[in-house]
């Protein structure tokens, strides 16, 4: 049952990659328009192009470093990450579906049928909510714990940002990120498989999670140099700008908007800062070592030596033990 829980997701998952980048494509081809239409005073399409791809952002070691990446990247992506990430959601999500069916005695869904639209919008609500504070807590640890920096360190090291800097993570920050997020998604995905939902129609719907929240965070524009801000939906969806501020070398900016999709979570727990909107940014690590992040070396292999030497510290570590004097007096 497990094996076809999976296989279902996979499935599903390669069938929505076009659909998705389509969509993706178009909001970041009307995001430009919008931001270029707010700020450029005489517009033609040549100043457009220019104000789109600026040649110092495209011709920048860092965006140059973005596409090697990315490129070598893909050909892990469908082997490793994809396949990991589903499983750990899924297999989180069936075992949590055992073990509450089996402590209560529950063999199928509780309500009957096929899960209507209320059903399917509630259950894509909750599942959002699941994976955006999860992501929230992996997000604020990976800047807390230095062994988990020396990863993410990578997705900051970029000084300027092209869109597919969304994707400069290390595979092994990727893998760890979606380990942890089988673990509250993949609870609420079982306790729903319980509640209303076969495991057919968990694995279609679960999928499109991915898809809406995609869109709604515009993932691949806040990666880049357009201040798009959603106004009074600031209070909920987190927009590309305030993002931006999060990738920021100004000390004021350090630690701060560490949501994916909703921006309630840095107001609730203190991490959220609000630009001006038109304050501009600088972005990058202020580390001496920051353009050795520029290669494929400084990508894949640096931040692993660096992760080595944090293990190496942890085991060498040893108390302090204070020598006791000894007692010289006559007895």
């Amino acid at each position: 049952m497990f094996s076809e829980f999976t296989r279902a997701i996979v499935e599903k998952l390669s069938n929505i990659n076009l659909l998705t980048l389509g969509l993706l494509f178009f909001t970041a081809l009307g995001s430009a328009m919008i931001a270029y239409w707010r700020t450029v005073e005489h517009k033609s399409f040549r100043d457009f192009f220019d104000f789109a791809f600026p040649a110092e952002v495209i011709l920048h070691p860092s965006a140059r470093a973005d596409v090697l990446f990315w490129v070598t990247k893909r050909a892990i992506m469908p082997f490793l990450l994809i396949p990991a990430g589903v499983t750990f959601v899924t297999a989180v999500g069936y075992a949590t579906h055992e073990a509450i069916g089996w402590l209560f005695g529950i063999q199928a869904p509780l309500i009957g049928g096929p899960a209507g639209p209320v059903t399917i919008i509630i259950f894509t609500a909750t599942m959002l909510i699941a994976y955006d504070i999860s992501y929230y807590l992996y997000h604020v640890a990976q800047h807390r714990f230095p062994f988990l920096w020396e990863l993410h360190k990578v997705h900051h090291s970029a000084e300027v940002m092209v869109g597919i800097t969304k994707d400069r993570v290390h595979p092994l920050d990727d893998l760890m990120n979606r380990m942890w997020d089988g673990v509250i998604p993949g609870i609420c995905f079982g306790i729903w498989s319980l509640i209303a939902l076969d495991p057919v129609e968990v694995a279609i719907f679960g999928i499109n999670v991915y898809v809406i929240r995609n869109i709604l965070m515009m993932d691949f524009v806040r990666h880049t140099h357009l201040k798009i801000s959603f106004g009074p939906l600031n209070k909920i969806i987190l927009c590309p700008h305030w993002h931006q501020v999060h990738h920021s070398i100004d000390p004021r900016h350090y630690d701060k908007n560490f949501g994916l999709l909703f921006s309630f979570w840095d107001r609730l727990f203190g991490t959220q800062f609000v630009p001006d909107p038109d304050e501009d940014l600088r972005f990058g690590l202020i580390d001496r070592d920051v353009r050795d992040y520029q290669s494929l070396f400084g990508l894949y292999i640096l931040p692993l030596k660096k992760m080595g030497r944090h293990v190496i510290r942890l085991f060498h570590r040893r108390p302090n033990v204070v020598a006791q004097p000894q007692d010289s007096s006559p007895s």
